[in-house]
């Protein structure tokens, strides 16, 4: 049994921030930390004190978390950036929201009191003799304590107060990670006279600094009496800030629009999810049901807020399966039977038009950054300047210096016409040239729901629509969304100025009149996208054949094997350059320390060359991946550093390579896809070396031993979630009945009534026969029974949990 945390946050939006700049404006951005590390970072807004960022991240925390901090700061080219202000929640309040956060919150001021991490090694016990009782306080070690230093270190020592004494550990110079190892003692006598607010010990860790005052690293503090009933007490206790006193600032600072969502799942054996995913795979391969089926189930009883999370579960269960074509086949058939108007089919949120968009998403992405990444990239570096419209026309925008001087209204509208055609000339060429290199199973797709359609709405009067109901899939809600927004379709690592914005939004709505098959053109408020409608009109035609031999397939088998990943073994899941350090480079110059290398990571290997191109790869099997971590700043004075620690046989030692990425956002993402691949792997280590082992010490703990046990906790299975993420269908599952106990009570009152007890008691006797005959006969009740096998399970684990009993896989 495992226990997974996954946090979902999206920076949506600022407001009202302050200026920064002598220019009156500021170049916001959000820094996003996870118990002060960070794990996102958003693209700059360029001089905009209300900026829109609209980034979504999804963190898997298999082992918790405190604190979720978001910073926002503004970017300077000179110098360091300034900090703005920033929100912080803690797990418990993100916790108490079971249905997510989604408010502007004020920003506060950063206090660096408050800016503590890590933890303290301790071990408390009382002496007591017949003269005097003493509390000896053990100092061990600490390990991720925040820098405070310029070398990215500090020098920490920790100060103790109890029963009115002060003492005071040796200073460790320059380290994260120090170690003491010393005793501390304290009498107790008298202490019972004092108020019991003061009948406490308080531990406190300190930066020292021989000029000017100590910085604080953190503090821990008890109350003395539960010591005298308890045996030693040694622990890791993390370390937390002073407490901020600070009143409201009143939204002096600014706010932000933020999302948050926090769900902790206890993923239980697999066993015990067979039930609800025999019932799904049973509701898919059974003949049409109509409203009874089990899907449409689903979409009436799941909240249009949960929908969209319902789908993408469904969407993996039954990719997991290998039932994924079959099952959106389903959906699409139900959706086209119930649609008497054709203009407003798939125009609505169903599970059916969700459910699609995800499996495009899931299976789809290499292919579309395939299509679109070179022309996008290429707009993003021309900054045109284009306007259609004549009333947006700045002719200060578009000035050059020339003799001829600014550009004439005329010109301009000529100029960017033709710029747009060559744009969206480009793009529809590959589009249409991209049969080939679309997935078997989006083509399949395709297939079935133009049969469909055609079934639904027959004759020459309804030929464009079994056209539009692909291409609205296809344009509207793939290529369009990502032309209008690169970044967050991960074509781009950055926004688009507000001049490549407004030429992407040109495009992409062109992009959706093809789509739409030209029906909506000369209609409509935006008539000065008149000089596009031939182009448009031509493509409409070219986008009828492309659809044709789209669904042009010979075989209809399901698409995809039962499987826990989404690719063949040999499909790259990610590459890119990366700087890697030289072995043995210690007597380098720095610069040259670092070689730029290209890399590729399959399930199988990590492999690299001097260029893409290069015929020549070193490679790094994937079994033999021990860990996957980032390294101290100061380990060699560069940032966004990793380290992948590799065994190289049964009977050597480990390896480690250092690779430097360009930002922190590249850097998490490397580190994501490395774990992902490597989670599964026989000799994973579970504490590593943040710093470098130079000069005959680790730059971290100081230790000079090289074989030394790791002084920091690895971060096996901290991942970003994205398309490419591994199927587990247990967790899919968990997170579906989830979503379905919330309904739980709406399941039984609509469809149960008065005869829920007789008819359990006829189901049950068909549960060792398969649940076939149920779900035909009574699809909600077998669903409700599922989920409350599935409840009581629960229960039985948290019982046996809080007994601390050994738990047997078995059903219950």
């Amino acid at each position: 049994m495992a226990r997974n945390t996954a946090l979902y946050f999206r920076l949506v939006e600022g407001k009202n921030l302050p200026a920064k700049d002598v220019s009156g404006t500021s170049d916001p951005y959000c820094i996003v930390k996870v118990d002060n590390e960070v794990v996102a970072r958003t693209a700059t807004v360029w001089r905009d004190l209300n900026p829109f960022w609209g980034e979504e991240f999804t963190l898997h925390l298999p082992l918790g978390f405190h604190t979720l901090s978001f910073y926002v700061m503004d970017e300077d080219t000179i110098g360091h950036d300034d900090v703005i202000g920033k929100i912080s929640l803690t797990k418990e309040f993100i916790a108490s929201h079971p249905r997510g956060i989604d408010s502007w919150v004020n920003l506060g001021r950063v206090d660096p009191d408050e800016e503590v991490q890590g933890e303290i090694y301790l071990e408390l016990h009382i002496m007591q003799d017949q003269y005097r009782s003493t509390l000896h306080c053990h100092v061990l070690e600490a390990r991720d304590l925040a820098p405070r230093d310029i070398s990215g270190t500090s020098d920490p020592f920790v100060r103790i107060f109890c029963n009115n004494q002060t003492l005071e550990t040796s200073v460790i110079k320059r380290t994260r990670f120090p170690r003491w190892n010393e005793v501390l003692e304290f009498d107790l006598r008298g202490i019972e006279e004092l108020d019991p607010s003061d009948q406490m010990i308080s531990i406190e860790v300190w930066d020292w600094d021989m000029v000017g005052k100590n910085d604080f690293l953190g503090r821990v503090w008890f109350p003395i009496e539960p010591l005298h009933k308890s045996p030693a007490v040694t622990s890791w206790f993390r370390l937390l800030p002073f407490g901020n006193t600070d009143e409201e600032n009143g939204g002096k600072l600014g706010s932000l629009r933020i999302k948050v969502s926090l769900s902790e799942e206890r993923i239980l054996p697999s066993l015990y999810y067979q039930t609800l995913i025999q019932l799904l795979v049973e509701s898919v391969q059974s003949p049409d049901q109509g409203d009874c089926n089990l899907l449409a189930l689903l979409e009436e009883i799941c909240s249009a807020e949960s929908r969209q999370e319902v789908a993408v579960k469904l969407v993996k269960i039954f990719l997991g399966q290998g039932l994924a074509v079959t099952f959106l086949d389903k959906l699409n058939q139900r959706e086209v039977k119930r649609t008497v108007d054709p203009n407003t089919l798939f125009r609505s949120n169903s599970l059916a038009s969700k459910s699609m968009e995800q499996y495009m998403k899931i299976v789809g992405m290499p292919f579309l950054h395939e299509i679109l990444r070179p022309i996008i990239s290429k707009i993003f570096e021309e900054k045109r300047y284009i306007e259609l419209d004549p009333c947006k026309i700045d002719l200060n925008r578009s000035r050059r210096i020339s003799f001829k001087g600014s550009m004439s209204e005329h010109h301009i509208l000529e100029s960017s016409l033709e710029t747009l055609r060559g744009y969206l000339s480009d793009i529809i060429d590959a589009i249409l040239r991209s049969v080939e290199q679309c997935p078997s199973g989006m083509r399949l797709c395709f297939k079935q729901l133009h049969k469909r359609v055609e079934e639904q709405f027959p004759g020459a009067v309804y030929q464009d629509v079994k056209y539009a109901a692909i291409s609205g899939f296809l344009f509207l809600r793939f290529f369009a969304p990502a032309i209008l927004t690169p970044k967050l379709f991960h074509l781009r690592e950055h926004h688009a100025d507000p001049r490549t914005a407004r030429t992407l939004l040109l495009i992409a709505k062109a992009v959706q009149s093809i789509g739409n098959l030209g029906q909506q053109l000369g209609y409509g408020k935006e008539q000065w996208m008149a000089p596009l409608h031939p182009f448009i009109q031509q493509s409409v035609g070219r986008l009828r054949d492309f659809l044709d031999r789209l669904i042009d397939m010979e075989s209809e088998t399901e698409c995809g094997q039962i499987s826990r990943t989404l690719f063949h073994p040999s499909v790259t899941i990610k590459e890119g350059f990366l700087h890697k350090r030289k072995a043995e480079a210690v007597n380098l110059v720095t610069r040259f320390t670092f070689k730029k290398r290209y890399f590729w990571l399959s399930s199988q290997t990590l492999s690299y060359s001097k260029s893409p191109d290069w015929q020549v790869r070193s490679s790094i099997p994937v079994h033999r991946i021990c860990a996957v971590e980032r390294v101290d700043e100061n380990a060699f004075q560069h940032p966004n550093m990793m380290q992948i620690i590799s065994q190289d046989s049964e009977t050597q030692g480990g390896h480690i390579m250092y690779i430097q990425c360009k930002n922190v956002n590249e850097l998490n993402q490397w580190l994501s896809a490395l774990r992902k691949v490597s989670l599964c792997n026989q000799r994973l280590l579970p504490t590593y070396h943040p710093g470098a082992y130079r000069n005959a010490h680790w730059t971290c703990c100081l230790q000079t031993d090289r074989t030394v046990r790791g002084c920091s906790r690895t971060h096996l299975a901290v991942t970003l979630g994205d398309w490419s993420d591994p199927l587990d269908p247990d967790a899919e599952a968990q997170v579906l009945y989830r979503h379905l106990l919330l309904s739980k009570d709406v399941l039984r009152d609509k469809y149960l009534e008065n005869s829920l007890n007789a008819e359990k008691a006829e189901c049950k006797g068909h549960s060792e026969k398969g649940f076939a005959g149920m779900a035909v006969s009574s699809p909600a009740r077998c669903l409700l029974f599922a989920i409350e096998d599935l409840e009581r399970a629960h229960q039985a684990f948290e019982k046996r949990e809080r007994e601390d009993t050994p738990i047997h896989s078995h059903c219950t």
